[in-house]
């Protein structure tokens, strides 16, 4: 419908007539077709068609919003209180003549500039060398402690205790609780990284959290936690966040996990793996003395039989004999070979049965944990804690009444 000034002053106006006229002028304006506006979200929500309806507010006013599903990035975990930067245009629900702000771009608010502030602090490390494959140490192959330095209460050291107990039960969890976003976390995490490489007495450190925004990570993307993991001379593997996820925590660390779980099975070896492949190397060294002496027997008992063939037996008696020394001396080396392979299988057994947690038990020896982490001083319980004794046939719980 097309109107003029005249148009407008010659007769009153239906109600869809002026909603159109302002939807006009609002999509006409040069201005509010292409703004962007920064506010608090409130009255987020979720439509079943995909849509995405929301309000934004400062101190005194609000405006409503919508996203449109094919412009909703998901990965933003948008929600009520978050701030942001709202890109889109103006325009007006014809049906209720209000007017509103269809986005169609968001970034959260403070995060265009920490995502420069990260490039920019990862190419100064970057050029420093602090990211080289040569700095890089190895992870122990069967660690006796590992340290944890993340939250205490998230689901990071539960997968972390659970994946550890199922591989490999004899490692020593110790953990080290932190924040691990907010103000002084990033500090929390140095001091996590000074304490074990100051005790020295674990041989893995895993440093970690469960995912979240660019802003809740940042504490892994400080350069005092980068020059922190650099100077550890304990090896530090990074499980920061989702697998998508990355800071500068992964690139300088010696190995970066995709999840906790990840991290937990690169610190440790598997015990199940451990029995099959000592198994493997008893049947592959049995085999191979087997065939040794099968040879050796078969050569002398051919070298026999050609001396039978073309001398007379009676003219080489004092061969034969030093056949006979020889054949006895080559019975004599493979007794040895047997022998000697023998002591070092008892050995390897010995060693790996020493790597079970439940020989000890066999032994009336008893194991005691606390919230599934094993107790080896009485400075870590209190008067009154629960504890679990556990025994070669099960498990008792018991509570402490004097230290």
């Amino acid at each position: 419908m097309q109107f003029g000034g005249d148009f407008l002053k010659i007769r009153a106006l239906e109600v869809t007539e002026l909603n159109e006229y302002v939807k006009r002028i609002l999509n006409d304006d040069p201005i509010l077709s292409n703004i962007k506006v920064k506010g608090e979200i409130s009255n987020f929500k979720i439509h079943s068609s995909g849509n995405v309806y929301l309000s934004l507010k400062d101190e005194k006013s609000k405006i409503n919003c919508m996203i449109h599903r094919n412009n909703f990035d998901k990965k933003l975990d948008l929600d009520n209180g978050k701030k942001i930067i709202a890109e889109g245009y103006i325009s007006s629900y014809i049906r209720d003549g209000v007017y509103q702000l269809y986005i169609r771009k968001i970034e959260i608010e403070g995060q265009g500039r920490l995502y420069l502030e990260f490039l920019k602090l990862k190419e100064k490390l970057q050029k420093e060398g602090l990211f080289n494959l040569e700095h890089k140490k190895s992870i122990k192959r069967f660690p006796k402690a590992i340290g944890v330095i993340t939250s205490p209460t998230g689901a990071v050291i539960r997968d972390i205790i659970n994946v550890v107990k199922r591989r490999y039960p004899k490692i020593d969890i110790k953990l080290y609780p932190v924040l691990v976003q907010g103000e002084n976390s990033a500090d929390n995490l140095v001091e996590g990284l000074e304490f074990f490489n100051e005790s020295n007495n674990v041989d893995t450190i895993i440093i970690g959290r469960g995912g979240g925004s660019l802003e809740e990570l940042w504490s892994f993307n400080e350069e005092k936690l980068a020059r922190a993991i650099f100077a550890s001379e304990i090896p530090v593997i990074s499980a920061v966040g989702h697998e998508t996820d990355f800071t500068i925590c992964d690139f300088v660390s010696d190995m970066r996990a995709p999840t906790p779980s990840a991290a937990a099975e690169i610190a440790t070896p598997n015990l199940e793996d451990l029995i099959a492949t000592q198994n493997n190397i008893l049947r592959t060294i049995e085999r191979y003395v087997n065939n040794t002496i099968v040879y050796n027997r078969q050569r002398i008992d051919s070298d026999l039989h050609r001396f039978k063939l073309f001398y007379e037996r009676s003219m080489f008696d004092d061969r034969y004999m030093e056949l006979d020394r020889f054949k006895e001396k080559i019975d004599n080396l493979i007794s040895l070979v047997i022998r000697e392979e023998k002591e070092k299988l008892n050995i390897f057994s010995k060693g790996m049965a020493n790597l079970n947690p439940f020989s000890v038990l066999e032994r009336g020896y008893t194991i005691v944990e606390k919230n599934g982490l094993a107790i080896t001083s009485k400075e870590e319980v209190e008067l009154g804690e629960r504890l679990d004794l556990i025994l070669k046939d099960g498990k008792i719980k018991c509570e402490v009444v004097e230290k």
